[in-house]
C-alpha cells in the first residue's frame, strides 16, 4: 500500500508543480516561446483553457490556473484520504488544499533556484531553459542583491533565498502542525 500512496502522491505533486509553475510564468512574464514554458503550457492547457471561459483573470492573476492549483491539491488530499480511509470534509479540505499550493510553490522555488544555481556554473546563461530560470527567480533576487552585492565575484542571493524559503516552510510547518 506504500508504494502506491508514493506514486499517487508523487504524480499528483508533480502536476501541481507545473500548473504553479505555469501561474508563476504568468506572474514573471517569462517568455512563452522557449521550450520549456511550451512544455508547461501543453501540459496545462486541456484543462486551463476551458476553465478560463468559467473563471476570469483577474488582473495579471491567472485565477483559472489558481482554481486548477488548489482543485488538483484538493484531489491529491481527496485520493490520499480515501486510500489511508479517512474521512474529512469540504472545508477541511479546501483550506488543507490551499496549504498544500502554497507549500508546493515554496519547494518549486527551492527547486527553480537550486537549478538555476547549478546551470549558472555549467551553462553559462546559453540555455534557453537558463532563461527562464532566470526569468522566473530574479524577481526575488534583485532585491537580495540590492542588500547584499556579490562579494568578490561570489553572489549570495541564491543562498540567502534558499535559506528564506526554507525558514518559510518550516514557519508554515509549525503554524499548521500538518507535516
Amino acid at each position: 500500500m506504500s508504494a502506491t500512496v508514493f506514486l499517487v502522491d508523487t504524480l499528483f505533486s508533480l502536476y501541481l508543480m507545473v500548473v504553479i509553475l505555469r501561474l508563476w510564468l504568468q506572474l514573471a512574464r517569462a517568455d512563452f516561446y522557449n521550450p520549456m514554458s511550451q512544455f508547461v503550457v501543453k501540459a496545462t492547457h486541456p484543462i486551463v483553457g476551458p476553465l478560463r471561459r468559467i473563471v476570469p483573470s483577474i488582473g495579471r492573476l491567472d485565477t483559472a490556473t489558481l482554481v486548477l492549483a488548489i482543485v488538483v491539491a484538493a484531489l491529491k488530499l481527496i485520493a490520499l484520504g480515501a486510500m489511508a480511509g479517512a474521512g474529512l470534509n469540504p472545508v477541511t479540505i479546501l483550506i488543507l488544499a490551499v496549504i498544500t499550493v502554497v507549500k508546493e510553490a515554496l519547494s518549486l522555488m527551492f527547486w527553480v533556484l537550486l537549478l538555476r544555481a547549478i546551470l549558472s556554473w555549467v551553462s553559462q546563461g546559453q540555455s534557453p531553459i537558463d532563461y527562464v530560470l532566470h526569468q522566473l527567480t530574479e524577481p526575488f533576487l534583485a532585491p537580495i542583491r540590492r542588500v547584499i552585492p556579490p562579494l568578490g565575484g561570489l553572489d549570495l542571493s541564491v543562498l540567502i533565498a534558499i535559506i528564506a524559503l526554507q525558514f518559510l516552510q518550516l514557519l508554515l510547518q509549525d503554524t499548521f502542525r500538518l507535516y
